[in-house]
C-alpha cells in the first residue's frame, strides 16, 4: 500500500470513524455514558502522553540530527504557547463530558453561535491532527500508526462531548451528526495537504513532530487531566491511574511490536 493510502486510511480512522464511534456511544443511556466517559478520558490521557513522550519526541530529536539540542524543546514550548493562545480564542477547547462549562449555551441567541464555535474549533483541530498524522507517517510508518491510535483515543470522548454541546445548542441529532462528520473530514484534508507539502521538505519533519508532541501534551494536561481531578475519591483515582498506565502501555507495546 502506498504511503498516501496509509495516511488517508489512518486519517479516516482518527477522524470520521471516531465520529461514528461517538455517535454509537450516544445511543447509551446518559447514566451509563457518564460512567464510561471518565474511563475513556483516563485511557486517552495515557495514550496521548505515551505517543508524545515515547514516540514523537524521540523521533523528532533523531530526525533533527546534530545541532543545538535546545531547538526541538523550544519548538515544543512554542507549540504549547500557541495552543494556549488558540484556547484563549475558544478555538481549541474540546469537551470530554456531556456538560461543558466553556461551551455551555446561554440564552437562545447564543446557542447557535456556541454550536458554530464548536464546529470551527473541531474542524481546525482535526485539520491539524491530519497534518500531524501525515508528518508522523512521512517519518516512519510505525510512528504514524502509533500517532493515529493516540488521536483516535482522545477523539472519541471529545466527539461525545462535542455532540452533547451541539444538542444542547439546539441542533437536532441528525444535524449534529452530519456537521460533525463534515468537520471530521478536515483530518483527511490536512493529511493529504501535509503529504504534498512535507515530502519535499524533509528538514521540516522534526518540527512537525515536535508540534505534534506539544499538541498531545497540551490536550492531555490542559483538557483531560483537569477533568480527571474532578473525581477525588480513592477508588476513582486508582481507576484513573490504572487506565492512564494502560494507555501508555498500549502505545509503547504497539510501537515495540511494529518495530
Amino acid at each position: 500500500m502506498s504511503l498516501i493510502a496509509w495516511i488517508i486510511l489512518f486519517c479516516l480512522i482518527g477522524g470520521v470513524l471516531s465520529v461514528l464511534a461517538a455517535a454509537l456511544f450516544l445511543v447509551l443511556s446518559e447514566e451509563l455514558r457518564s460512567r464510561l466517559l471518565p474511563h475513556l478520558v483516563s485511557f486517552a490521557t495515557g495514550a496521548l502522553l505515551g505517543a508524545a513522550l515515547l514516540g514523537l519526541l524521540p523521533h523528532a530529536l533523531a530526525a533533527f540530527g546534530p545541532g543545538d539540542i535546545h531547538v526541538i524543546p523550544m519548538t515544543v514550548l512554542l507549540g504549547l504557547l500557541g495552543f494556549f493562545m488558540l484556547e484563549k480564542m475558544v478555538l481549541w477547547r474540546h469537551c470530554h463530558v456531556d456538560h461543558c462549562e466553556v461551551h455551555a449555551p446561554g440564552q437562545s441567541n447564543r446557542q447557535q453561535s456556541t454550536g458554530t464555535l464548536i464546529l470551527i474549533g473541531d474542524g481546525l483541530h482535526n485539520f491539524l491532527d491530519g497534518m500531524l498524522i501525515a508528518g508522523a507517517f512521512l517519518t516512519d510508518i510505525h510512528l504514524g500508526v502509533v500517532t493515529s491510535i493516540a488521536v483516535a483515543a482522545h477523539e472519541i470522548p471529545q466527539e461525545v462531548g462535542d455532540f452533547a454541546v451541539l444538542l444542547h445548542s439546539g441542533f437536532s441529532r441528525a444535524r449534529a451528526f452530519a456537521y460533525n462528520v463534515l468537520s471530521s473530514t478536515t483530518t483527511v484534508l490536512g493529511g493529504v495537504l501535509a503529504w504534498y507539502m512535507l515530502q519535499d521538505l524533509e528538514p521540516l519533519l522534526p518540527y512537525v513532530l515536535a508540534v505534534a508532541a506539544s499538541s498531545f501534551i497540551y490536550i492531555a494536561v490542559a483538557d483531560l487531566i483537569p477533568t480527571l481531578h474532578e473525581r477525588v475519591e480513592g477508588k476513582a483515582t486508582l481507576q484513573q491511574i490504572v487506565l492512564i498506565i494502560a494507555g501508555v502501555l498500549v502505545i509503547y507495546l504497539t510501537h515495540l511490536t511494529l518495530h
